[in-house]
């Protein structure tokens, strides 16, 4: 008999971060687990998940009562075996000697028994399948609950198991399998008596006042809120991430609106947001100019025609959290950020690196390096980063370390700082960049390549590179952050006329800073091949692999990347492209192989007609690419390389590279290295052969 499946577990509020992310991994391993058995055949279609905070639920159409029998071989003795052990082997397996077949192994001939399995019962094995399921889960941190053994993320209370109409028998975490689920707390029905697994998620909505689809939750709360957001005059703002835990959160959702005092808005918009998303779980609301109402939607558990006492409630809950808000600002601003520089001193940053202090000096250092190489004010670069970690030691920080860098900002704001200082301090935290509200602040990305440079330089220098998944100190973000910079100073390097600078100047800078034998020698190179490393992965999810690797390999100027991939793309579009590749490949086996590779070519021995006509072709294009690669003209540079085609294969075809005598093949294969510079000014062309 074929029915659909459903196993309920009801549990105790389970974390709402994590509540979708277990539920379907209880589902995708349940799901595994009846193929594997052979009780559900691999189609996925109308498999179900549900997710609520007090439940977590599976729902799989056509599993099988007993699964499908099936033949199997089972090796016995070797052929030359005694009888009496060959006689045994077929007992023990119920065939007759004579129909015992033979099977070539890697140790010789021995004897198999082909026997029939008896699929098995969904009844006999349902509970042990989903007991190594939930064992399964990622669950970080396990309970423990009553007198038993059992152990969960939450303590269990109840267990739903229903094949069709019928009750599957079985116990999970020592409780009995059942068909009463459980709904809403308050408002819907203590126990629910399902007749059959199918009606599971309409008895529950309608008996038991729960939406028990995770995703139908979600939308039904997106929807009222922003139809009350609309009502009120108001937007959203980035809402997704408190969505999701919300939906976890609540079984029957209903939105309400809140408020607070203007007098509030005083404080900066961050401030509130935060408190209010973070602690409360509030959705404020925004104007269209996306400043903070003194408004916020509550999602609530319960649907009520009144419900003043649940907004009243919520009110005076988020009061205390504002006023908190409030004094922390203003307490702050009692005391200049300068002042509390010296204070770093006494905050740790890395035992083997020194104090905040020391770190904040060699940020101000670099970011003066930096801001010269860029052109921009030096004095207001190093004052940024004088100031940027003062704000660590706020009160408002202390209570939400995820405004470091803003509070910053409205600090100096406050003390009359420089405008252009006081953007720097909120963009130095900024995951990219280009994200920053005025990226062509100079004094914001001097301070933001300063800061996390510095972190790079630190880090490897003591060994604490990111390994594998780890990555405490969000490494990989820094690196990704810092070519984010380059690639918007390549651009207004390009528009002002001027060469962009160097990572590897900077990398020197900073490592320079550090007390001597801090660092380990191949620091530099080290960081540089990461950050590298981390463009590669990025570009390699959009081009072809092997056209970011031809660029990557020469290590050009890091705001160049990008740059010249999309010129060799432009270049493989080419008829000759193929054949360049093809024939530079050819000139770097030669190359390496070579023992004369040092020799200076002399154009007298330039004897054969097809050589002369490719050095004479190289030398007319030799100013124009230089010409072409000084203006960042990539795509340029490819073009003009591409009719290098026919001498290249003239050459090739007409001329022995290496011939008996010494003087000619070094001469040749100093034309191919002078080619070979020639040809792969903008990305290594040999590695795009196929």
């Amino acid at each position: 008999m074929r029915a659909t499946l459903l196993v309920e577990l009801l549990t105790e509020e389970l974390p709402p971060k994590t509540l979708r992310m277990l539920s379907e991994a209880f589902k995708d391993r349940l799901f595994n687990e009846l193929v594997r058995t052979q009780l559900k055949q691999r189609v996925f279609e109308g498999v179900r998940v549900f997710a609520t905070p007090r439940r977590l639920a599976v729902s799989i159409p056509e599993v099988e009562a007993v699964g499908q029998d099936r033949e199997t071989e089972m090796d016995g003795p070797a052929i030359g075996a005694p009888a009496q052990a060959i006689a045994g082997f077929a007992k023990k397996h119920g065939v007759a000697p004579e129909s015992l077949g033979r099977k070539k192994t890697p140790k010789g001939e021995v004897v198999i028994a082909r026997v029939k399995i008896k699929g098995l019962l969904l009844d006999q094995i349902l509970s042990a399948l989903v007991a190594d399921s939930l064992k399964a889960l990622p669950i970080p941190k396990v309970m423990r609950w009553g007198d038993g053994d059992a152990q969960f993320v939450r303590p269990v209370h109840g267990l739903v198991m229903l094949h069709g109409r019928h009750g599957v028998p079985g116990s999970v975490f020592g409780l009995k399998a059942g068909n009463v689920t459980r709904g809403h707390r308050f408002m819907g029905a203590s126990e629910i008596a399902l007749r059959n697994a199918e009606e599971y998620e309409e008895r529950l909505l309608k008996d038991g006042a729960v939406i028990a689809d995770f995703t139908k939750r979600r939308d039904e709360i997106e929807r009222q809120l922003l139809a009350a957001a609309e009502r009120e005059g108001g937007s959203l703002g980035e809402h997704a991430e408190l969505l999701d835990e919300v939906t976890a959160l609540v079984e029957l959702p209903s939105v309400y609106v809140g408020r607070f005092e203007p007098a509030y808005l005083e404080v900066p918009q961050e401030c509130l947001i935060l408190t209010m998303r973070q602690n409360q779980k509030y959705f404020p609301l925004f104007d269209p100019a996306e400043k903070l109402l003194p408004k916020f939607l509550i999602v609530s558990n319960m649907k009520l025609a009144d419900p003043r006492n649940i907004v009243g409630g919520n009110e005076r809950v988020v009061r205390p959290r504002l006023e908190d808000a409030r004094f922390f600002y203003n307490q702050d601003r009692k005391v200049r950020l300068e002042t509390r520089v010296p204070l770093l001193a006494k905050v740790v940053f890395h035992h083997k690196l020194g104090s905040q202090l020391e770190r904040v000096e060699r940020i101000q250092v670099l970011a003066g390096h930096i801001s010269r190489a860029l052109g921009a004010e030096t004095l207001l670069a190093e004052r940024a980063a004088r100031l940027s970690k003062a704000d660590l030691l706020t009160g408002m920080v202390g209570e939400f370390p995820e405004l470091q860098g803003i509070m910053g900002y409205y600090y100096a704001k406050h003390d009359g700082e420089h405008p252009l200082v006081c953007e720097a301090l909120k963009d130095q935290y900024k995951l990219r960049f280009n994200t920053s509200d005025n990226p062509e602040n100079l004094i914001s990305a001097s301070l933001f390549l300063a800061d996390k440079i510095e972190l790079l330089v630190g880090l490897f220098g003591i060994g604490q590179a990111p390994t594998g998944e780890k990555d405490p100190f969000g490494l990989r973000r820094a690196a990704l952050g810092i070519i984010s910079v380059f690639e918007l100073l390549q651009a207004s390097a390009e528009l002002a006329g001027r060469a962009a600078p160097d990572i590897l100047d900077f990398l020197q800078a900073v490592a320079s800073l550090f007390p001597s034998g801090v660092l380990a020698d191949t620091t530099v190179n080290d960081v540089r091949e990461f950050i590298f490393e981390r463009y590669w992965h990025s570009l390699a999810v959009v081009f072809p692999k092997d056209s970011v690797e031809a660029v990557i390999s020469l290590r050009p100027r890091l705001g160049e990347v990008t740059a010249r991939v999309n010129a060799v793309q432009t270049f493989r579009r080419l008829p000759q492209a193929e054949s360049l590749a093809a024939a530079n490949k050819r000139i770097r086996n030669i190359l390496r192989k070579s023992e004369s590779i040092e020799s200076v070519l002399d154009e007298s021995l330039l004897k054969e007609t097809a050589e002369r006509s490719l050095f004479d072709s190289m030398r007319k294009l030799e100013s124009d690419i230089s010409d072409r690669m000084k203006r960042g003209d990539f795509t340029g540079t490819l073009n003009a390389v591409a009719v290098l085609r026919e001498p290249v294969d003239a050459f090739f075809d007409k001329v022995l590279v290496n011939v008996d005598d010494a003087r000619l093949r070094a001469n040749r294969h100093a034309l191919l290295k002078r080619l070979d510079a020639l040809m792969n000014q903008v990305a290594d062309i040999s590695r795009l052969a196929t």
